[in-house]
């Protein structure tokens, strides 16, 4: 079955809740495997190598992943408004896919969580696009036809669904986020099936 892939790094939980709900999403379409992968973290000083595929937890991602995927939602916890280090160290292994023309034509989205509404975002969601343009990729963001842009008064934006944990490190999503994030899955699944009907 061809996959949609959610990639994300996620350390307290709200960019992998967003993720679920971006697989609900795909799920719905109902054409799509959705594809969950998350990425080790980044250490500077490295005592043992983590295990291939984590104990527990989402599975590691793979370039085979990318590389296969039909299309992708890229997500990241905000990092002084920039994508976190270990999705930005995976990425930059990707030479090779773009050499290779891999991921051209396809599409992608991205999402975001940040502990503050102001908390970098939208500049995040934007750096998260940059390597995707380069690789080809077609991005989608969300449309103002949906309701719940227009409504959220905590994560929600055009270039892509967002979270905002707060300063107590809240994980669950409100309403709002959830059905944005459902939303860019939706989009993913119904872009890349049209795609495939026109091949």
């Amino acid at each position: 079955m061809p996959h949609v892939l959610i990639l994300y790094y996620s350390r307290s939980g709200g960019t992998a809740n967003l993720a679920r709900h971006i697989a609900r999403g795909v799920q719905s379409h109902g054409e799509f495997e959705a594809r969950l992968r998350t990425v080790p973290p980044v250490a500077t000083i490295v005592e043992k190598t983590a295990p291939p595929i984590p104990d527990e937890g989402a599975v590691f991602c793979t370039k085979t992943d990318l590389a296969e995927c039909s299309a992708l939602a890229l997500g990241s916890a905000t990092r002084f408004g920039n994508i976190s280090a270990p999705l930005k160290h995976f990425l930059d292994t990707t030479a090779d896919l773009w050499a290779a023309n891999s991921l051209v034509g396809k599409p992608a989205g991205v999402f975001v969580s940040s502990s503050s509404l102001h908390g970098g975002q939208e500049s995040t969601l934007l750096t998260m696009m940059v390597p995707l343009f380069h690789h080809g990729m077609l991005l989608l963001g969300l449309p103002y036809s949906e309701p719940g842009l227009n409504e959220t008064t905590s994560g929600g934006t055009p270039y892509g669904p967002s979270h905002v944990s707060g300063p107590n490190a809240r994980s669950e999503l409100t309403p709002h986020e959830a059905d944005l994030a459902e939303a860019l899955g939706r989009r993913l699944a119904s872009t890349a099936s049209a795609l495939k009907d026109r091949e």
